[in-house]
């Protein structure tokens, strides 16, 4: 709710003149009469200045009451200075009509949280002398502007001194001078321009003084720096300012800040309908909805896109929403007599150094959608330090969004904004050779990084690579999750242009990352990629190693149990015309999730059993683990527990035993990924205690894997087990952890029931 009138703020505590008069005279002991027999001042001149009556006397008549009362410099200086200003202010008529708030549109939508946050702003109280400021920050095309103007009206009521509006022209070429700025609002507050201090350091202590007694609201709008800002801000007292800019000005002390961002999508088809009044009723709303999202909840691309539709009625909105939907034509259509996007963004482009212009224009080329500064670098040919202040820069003036894990992405019409200024500024070629480039980074990092977790796996000849091998599998794993959309981006790119070794390669080295990374929504696409370039070289052997990974996906994702064997069919064919033999035991390895899934048990143990005698006799010990766990899972369901026990032990003797050669890496994977079938068998056979061990170690937290109903499934069976066993505390905080990790893989039915146990545990 607006504030009320009241007078100046309780905590300014400087005196006025008459107050200073009166204290001087008391501490010198004399009465009225008797300092107008010293000073020669008449005691009605006096009595009408102690009581506020004549507030601005003439400096004549201060000189001598000084001279009378004998002050020090100091003190005289003050009681003149006061003097000084109450004759101006005495002078000084009400607001001339100089820096006028500008109207309000009518048709303003949302912010609803936003305006109370102005709201409270105004209201508040600050210590003695210091200034209530807020700061309202973002990038271009968010209705800075029109949010101030509409919030200063809302608590206009609570300034009787006045609300006062200036443009500080902070994105043209020239900014308005701090000199000037201030010339403008002192004339605001009547301060006649033969009065004007002829200095910067005068006009802004006239300008605080003059605050300092007023309830005035000051709207500082398109600030260009702190340097233009901070002369203009009010010292202390009844003044409020609300400051708005496309950077952060992040140098500003003790202001509170508002970060605007693009408006909700019902509050963004709000405005467009409201922009179109009448009409919106016959265009419909789905079309209005699509209209909203492809402006990206920017209410200067909503007024333009509205503006367009009521000034030809001739239109549609579905005609319109069809047109830019096309990107390459998207950017154009965005404008509307004088008002046209490009040129909002490009007065923030305009504004960056040559090096932060190349970066971000060739930052339209990422095919994900965010990156980071190694990334950025790449691009614009940069140093890593020059790439950081580039993009230290870009989010100052609201041209990138950031965020606290250090990555950065384009608004999407932003991104069309930096793709039309590389077309402009670089050639075909250079665009091309770009492309190239950065696709070639991406797809080199993700193998090199993939490879990390494969058995094979050496540090890369960094020489060759151009690479810094990830120094940790963490370190390889955080960046592949990270940068999935870009590496997944640029391995689309290699597909279509034929690049099939390097698209080969790369789906290669995800082959045991993806286990780590069991849901990963991708990897059918990564591998159907994989297993078209393989075809394409016409490499038999790798075409078979491809499909058993497509078919793996359908295995632990889709649950397709036709697709499982349908893909290890044709993996099996193409293994044995070209003798690969490892692959025809992949594809029966593989094979086995169809089988079970089909309740076609003995087949699945045949499978298992098959694959687990070819790789031992290959002397895969990684690949021999494997299939014997899905031994282990056959011969359990088919309730031959005591040989599914003695399957999943032999596993986790070789998974710890350092001369197995077993990859590192790999053999802690599948020891904890095997402890939980072989916990479920020991509970089978009752042998709960050691069920219960081999269960919480199986899902104890440590290495970084991602929740699977494997694990999920594990801590579920822990947590009746501790039920039985009594120990209720233990089974709650297991369901409870159990829920959680049904709940990220999107299982509610499980996610509720383990819930419900973890609750009515007593």
């Amino acid at each position: 709710m607006p504030i009320s009138p009241r007078r100046s703020s309780p905590i300014d505590e400087r005196p006025t003149f008459a107050q200073l008069l009166r204290r001087h005279r008391r501490a010198a002991r004399l009465t009225l009469e008797q300092l107008a027999d010293v000073s020669g001042v008449s005691a009605r001149t006096l009595s009408d200045i102690e009581r506020g009556r004549s507030k601005g006397p003439q400096q004549r008549t201060v000189t001598a009451v000084a001279d009378a009362l004998s002050l020090a410099y100091d003190a005289r200086q003050q009681l003149l200075q006061l003097a000084r200003d109450a004759r101006l202010r005495d002078h000084w008529t009400r607001p001339t009509g100089l820096c006028e708030l500008p109207r309000s549109v009518d048709d303003f939508t949302g912010r609803a949280a936003e305006l109370a946050w102005v709201d409270a702003l105004v209201q508040s109280e600050l210590a003695p002398g210091v200034a209530v400021v807020g700061l309202v920050t973002g990038s271009a095309g968010l209705g800075k502007t029109t949010f101030a103007i509409r919030a200063a009206h809302a608590v206009r009521p609570g300034f009787p001194d006045g609300v006062y509006f200036l443009d500080l022209f902070g994105m043209s070429q020239r900014p308005l001078a701090v000199d000037d700025a201030l010339a403008l609002l002192l004339g605001a507050l009547g301060v006649a321009e033969q009065q004007l201090p002829a200095d910067t350091h005068g006009r802004a202590s006239l300008y605080r003084s003059l605050l300092r007694d007023r309830r005035v609201l000051v709207v500082l709008d398109n600030a260009a720096s702190e340097e233009q800002v901070r002369p203009l801000l009010p010292g202390g007292g009844a003044a409020r300012a609300l400051v708005t800019s496309r950077r952060l000005l992040s140098g500003l002390e003790g202001v509170r800040r508002l970060i605007l961002g693009p408006l909700q999508m019902p509050e963004a088809t709000e405005l467009l309908t409201g922009i179109l009044g009448e009409r919106s009723a016959t265009d419909g709303e789905s079309a209005l909805t699509r209209l909203a999202q492809l402006c990206g909840g920017l209410p200067l691309a909503l007024r333009i896109i509205g503006n367009r539709l009521v000034s030809r009625p001739g239109w549609s909105a579905d005609e319109l929403a069809h047109r830019l939907a096309d990107e390459e034509r998207r950017l154009d259509q965005f404008r509307a007599g004088d008002l046209k996007i490009a040129n909002a963004f490009g007065m923030s482009y305009e504004q960056l150094a040559p090096t932060a212009r190349r970066i971000f224009r060739r930052l339209a080329v990422v095919p994900g959608r965010d990156f980071d500064a190694a990334l950025a670098a790449v691009a614009g040919g940069a140093s890593a330090e020059d790439a950081w202040d580039a993009l230290d820069d870009l989010v100052d003036l609201g041209l990138l969004q950031d965020t606290a894990a250090g990555r950065y992405r384009f608004h999407d019409l932003v991104r069309l904004f930096a793709r039309d200024r590389l077309q402009q500024e670089e050639t075909a070629g250079e665009s091309d050779a770009l492309t190239e480039r950065i696709t070639s980074w991406l797809l080199r990092t993700a193998t090199t990084a993939g490879a990390r977790f494969g058995p094979a796996h050496g540090r890369p000849d960094e020489e060759n690579t151009g690479l810094a091998s990830p120094a940790s599998p963490e370190e390889a794993d955080g960046w592949l999750r990270a940068n999935a959309d870009n590496w997944l981006g640029a391995l689309r790119l290699a597909a279509a242009d034929g690049r099939h070794a390097v698209v080969l390669d790369c789906a290669e080295a995800m082959e045991w990352y993806s286990d780590r990374w069991l849901h990963g929504p991708h990897w059918n696409e990564v591998f159907t990629l994989g297993a078209q370039a393989a075809a394409a070289l016409g490499d038999r052997a790798r075409h078979a190693a491809q499909l058993n990974h497509v078919a793996w996906v359908h295995g632990v994702q889709t649950r397709d149990a036709e697709a499982v064997l349908r893909y290890t069919a044709e993996a099996m064919d193409l293994a044995t015309l070209s003798g690969a033999t490892a692959q025809v035991a992949w594809a029966h390895c593989y094979a086995v999730p169809g089988y079970r899934l089909l309740g076609r048990l003995d087949e699945a143990a045949a499978s298992a059993s098959r694959a687990a005698e070819m790789f031992k006799g290959l002397g895969d010990a990684d690949a021999y683990c494997s299939s014997l766990i899905n031994l282990g899972l056959c011969l359990r369901d088919l309730g031959r527990y005591q040989e599914a026990l003695e399957s999943l032990r032999e596993v986790v003797a070789l998974a710890s035993d350092e001369g197995s050669g077993m990859t590192p890496g790999t053999a802690e994977f599948i020891r904890r990924h095997t402890l939980v079938p072989l916990g479920k068998c020991l509970a089978l056979l009752g042998r709960r205690e050691e069920a219960i061990a081999a269960l919480a170690e199986a899902t104890a937290p440590g290495e970084r894997f991602d929740p699977s109903h494997w694990h999920a499934d594990g801590l579920e069976n822990l947590a009746a087990l501790l039920a039985e066993e009594g120990r209720t505390d233990e089974s709650r905080q297991a369901y409870t952890r159990a829920s959680r990790m049904f709940e990220a893989l999107g299982d509610a039915e499980a996610h509720a029931r383990c819930a419900d146990r973890a609750a009515a545990a007593p």
